[in-house]
């Protein structure tokens, strides 16, 4: 997913895929099935794909045939997908994709039609409040549910606790919530700003918790993550640059040796139309 020039890396991604398929709320999709019936194959748009990871998740965990349409900016990324397609449905079912170039905070209604089934994972934080809010319009007008995962809270737990972490946990918020190329990024207040739209609207909404934990078997990720945690709220609060030199460097160790385990809170979102 890219939007402006906010963008994640393909390498992120795939690292993080294991983590993400862990964290999403399965009962969810328990939720939208009873949605999902019609003739043909059951149309799903994946809003910002990214390489592609929630239609692998999910694709599988749904009955029938299945067309998926990947929409993102990134063109590296919709490379990845359209070579990493998901496997067949739970039944056994063909599932096939096609990749579209969009701005998905540009959507309108028509670019949705025929769809039974919209998705996105990992993308509020990336977006403007005026960014969202039409998001959150276009998935209502297109009279369907949107399966919305993996959006960050800004809660983090690191174990074991260091006084340290509060400060960075601060300024990582700080620096989600910034001002990028003119665009006031929504960050960890995405998940209200999308409830709070949703509700207006008059969908009906679930919430439900996803977060990652990260133990010893994820040390690559839990050392990748944390990298670009400190890093960001060092370029916010530039005066926490010195101390966090050291808690780096006793951070990172950790995680190489299986002594780190970190939490992040994420939820997922279920809007169903009523």
């Amino acid at each position: 997913m890219a939007i402006g020039e906010v963008r994640a890396g393909s390498g992120w991604l795939t690292l993080r895929e294991a983590a993400d398929a862990a964290a999403r709320a399965p009962d969810l999709v328990e939720e939208v099935r009873p949605y999902l019936r019609g003739n043909g194959p059951l149309r799903v748009h994946d809003l910002g794909c990214g390489t592609g990871s929630m239609a692998r998740w999910l694709a599988p965990r749904l009955d029938g045939p299945q067309h998926w349409v990947l929409l993102d900016r990134d063109t590296d990324l919709l490379r990845v997908a359209a070579a990493n397609p998901p496997e067949a449905a739970a039944d056994g079912a063909p599932v096939t994709i096609e990749t579209r170039r969009r701005d998905i905070t540009r959507l309108s209604p028509g670019e949705l039609e025929g769809a039974a089934l919209l998705t996105a994972s990992a993308l509020l934080d990336m977006m403007t409040a005026e960014e969202l809010e039409r998001l959150v319009r276009t998935c209502v007008a297109a009279a369907c549910p949107a399966l919305i995962a993996l959006s960050v809270t800004g809660e983090v737990e690191l174990t074991p606790g260091d006084p340290f972490d509060g400060a960075v946990a601060d300024a990582f918020n700080a620096h989600q919530r910034r001002t990028l190329a003119g665009r006031r990024l929504l960050g960890p207040d995405a998940v209200a700003a999308a409830v709070s739209g949703f509700t207006r609207l008059g969908a009906d909404l679930q919430v439900r918790p996803s977060p990652w934990h990260l133990g010893p078997d994820q040390a690559e990720l839990a050392g990748e993550w944390f990298t670009g945690w400190l890093a960001a709220a060092c370029e916010q609060r530039p005066e926490l640059a010195a101390a966090a030199s050291e808690y780096g460097r006793w951070r990172l160790s950790g995680a190489a040796e299986g002594r780190l385990s970190v939490t992040v809170h994420h939820v997922d979102l279920l809007a169903r139309p009523r």
